[in-house]
């Protein structure tokens, strides 16, 4: 992924794809035993680019793809040695990718719906 700074757009947000992935993320969250079960399959994209990817989120089993993850009722959180720590809002499917880089690393927002 790379960051383009001068050449950014505005991300366009589309209302009714954004409330039906959150009402099934804030699903999801429930109460306590029903977000430690079951499985979510999440597609997530830059607003800017409409670049995007497939990510899968084991409730049960407490992982991102492969990653182990911290799972509460607002949030998910997973650490990609390759890319990153990413943080997805359960409540909005707002995600965040915290990366450090030799010039003070970076942040980027994609938005989760599910797929």
């Amino acid at each position: 992924m790379s960051v383009k700074g001068s050449g950014r757009r505005r991300a366009r947000w589309m209302p009714g794809g954004v409330a039906a992935g959150m009402l099934l993320l804030a699903a999801s969250a429930g109460n306590g035993r029903a977000a430690a079960t079951g499985i979510l399959h999440l597609r997530c994209s830059n607003p800017a680019s409409g670049a995007s990817w497939s990510t899968v989120v084991d409730l049960a089993r407490g992982k991102v793809d492969s990653f182990p993850a911290k799972i509460s009722e607002n949030w998910i959180s997973w650490h990609d040695p390759k890319q990153g720590f990413f943080d997805l809002d359960r409540a909005t499917g707002a995600l965040q990718l915290r990366n450090a880089s030799s010039t003070g690393g970076y942040f980027l927002h994609y938005v989760c719906r599910p797929d």
